[in-house]
């Protein structure tokens, strides 16, 4: 059992979203649910039998979910990073998570439907971004920050300019 597990709080779309999570990473389930009793939802505002909180894996990573109400929304002070080895993986995720609702954001960051924040970043970008050449590095940020979604041929292409 891993020590830290992340915890997210949605309105009444746990299930929802942990489906949508586990079909767009590899290695990735469902591992249980629970549901409201009548005391939990007298207490709750949910209704009695609906989903109270999901378990899943993320490719391995543990997450857990509970519709706990609109009290709590999610901000981008929190938000997870997916690392991708390559556009095709960018592009996968990116448009998954972004799909029906979701928002696109500057320098790889996108909100999804239910309004977490992920940062979908190519492992290239950060390693031309700190190279110890600082003009080299220089280029690249500078390209990312004209970017939504990350395009690592441009970024290849600012990195690589003579």
């Amino acid at each position: 059992m891993q020590k830290i597990t992340p915890f997210l709080w949605f309105d009444n779309q746990a299930e929802e979203a942990a489906n949508l999570y586990v079909s767009l990473f590899p290695n990735s389930r469902i591992k249980n649910s629970n549901r409201y009793t009548e005391e939990g939802a007298e207490v709750s505002g949910q209704s009695a039998g609906s989903v109270m909180a999901v378990s899943f894996e993320l490719d391995g990573q543990e997450f857990s979910a509970i519709n706990g109400g609109p009290m709590f929304k999610f901000t981008e002070a929190v938000s997870f990073v997916v690392s991708c080895k390559d556009q095709a993986e960018v592009d996968h995720f990116w448009n998954g998570l972004t799909a029906e609702g979701g928002a696109e954001s500057q320098c790889g960051w996108l909100k999804d439907k239910f309004g977490l924040s992920w940062q979908i970043i190519p492992e290239q970008m950060n390693k031309m971004m700190s190279d110890p050449d600082p003009v080299k590095a220089g280029r690249v940020m500078a390209a990312m920050l004209k970017m939504k979604k990350i395009d690592i041929a441009k970024l290849e292409e600012a990195y690589n300019q003579a």
